[in-house]
């Protein structure tokens, strides 16, 4: 299976050794939240329904948690998103 995770996701899934240890030190260093959050997040990113938003860009919106509309676009720049759609999105994000 093949599909993109979230790096608080990631977070979780390397597991307790040495190196491991070393990926979360790094990824700490980046996320915003932890991997019980990301995947809530995910759910009520998806349960939007919006068509256009695909799971990388779920995965990229929980990762940036971006606060506004301009910062969505940014994190979002391949698909176009309308007004609605971005303020739907970033009520969403704005719990976490």
């Amino acid at each position: 299976e093949k599909r993109p995770i979230s790096m608080a996701e990631v977070s979780a899934l390397v597991g307790d050794s040495e190196k491991a240890l070393s990926i979360k030190r790094f990824i700490k260093s980046f996320s915003k939240i932890s991997a019980e959050k990301a995947v809530e997040l995910q759910k009520e990113l998806e349960a939007l329904d919006l068509i256009k938003l695909k799971d990388y860009h779920i995965v990229k919106i929980i990762d940036f948690l971006p606060q506004d509309a301009s910062e969505l676009n940014k994190v979002a720049s391949d698909v176009s998103l309308d007004t609605e759609e971005i303020a739907k999105i970033v009520d969403v994000v704005k719990k976490y």
